[in-house]
């Protein structure tokens, strides 16, 4: 399950470092934004157990999620699933920090804005999920933006490559590489909102299925 933390909080963080230095080192910077998931999911946790169940936040380099060494936009290269499965084994909630991983270097990487969508997906392409749900502040996929178009249409499918156009010419919804990897591995995601229960979302993959 991944718990997605509010965007401000990585704004507020992006906002303390420049002004300590407007050109500020990309590592000390990527230590600094991966804070706020990992915020987010000890949290989430502590929630859960209140509540009676058993669970367990993992971060990037818990895991670990491997990736490159590109600073402030790093890919990701591997996930060993291997924590993962045990813990879920021992019948535990798994949560699991979005946006981070660690390089080669054994340095806290970040993937960009939206990474979190792209950890996502990459887990599930990894374990070998049916589908990826995310939820988000929309209910689904739109033709414009529909806090600021009144008139937006929401498609209840879409393809990975009309969905890779809409991210690549400005959509917020999906983080572009979670797209590319959706495609890759054939994992299907469903954008769904996180405030409307029954709100149908959007289907985005190869084929539709109604009954999601």
């Amino acid at each position: 399950m991944l718990f997605q933390h509010n965007g401000n909080t990585t704004d507020n963080l992006l906002k303390e470092a420049l002004e300590i230095d407007n050109n500020p080192n990309l590592r000390e910077l990527d230590m600094l934004l991966s804070i706020g998931e990992q915020i987010t999911i000890s949290k989430l946790v502590m929630c859960l157990n209140k509540l009676g169940y058993k669970a367990i936040s993992l971060t990037g380099w818990q895991i670990p999620i491997k990736t490159n060494n590109i600073s402030n936009n790093a890919d990701i290269i591997s996930i060993n699933i291997n924590r993962i499965l045990e813990e879920l084994q021992n019948d535990k909630i798994v949560i699991v920090a979005g946006f981070q991983g660690i390089n080669k270097n054994n340095d806290i990487t970040t993937l960009g804005r939206g990474g979190s969508d792209t950890t996502a997906v990459a887990l599930a392409a990894t374990l070998n999920a049916e589908q990826c749900d995310i939820y988000t502040d929309v209910d689904g996929v739109y033709d414009t933006d529909p806090r600021t178009n009144k008139d937006a249409c929401k498609f209840d499918y879409i393809s990975y490559d009309n969905m890779l156009k809409l991210s690549n010419s400005g959509a917020k919804v999906l983080h572009n590489k979670c797209i590319e990897i959706g495609k890759k591995f054939h994992v299907p995601i469903y954008v769904k909102s996180s405030f409307e229960e029954n709100a149908t979302g959007t289907f985005v993959g190869d084929k539709y299925n109604k009954n999601n």
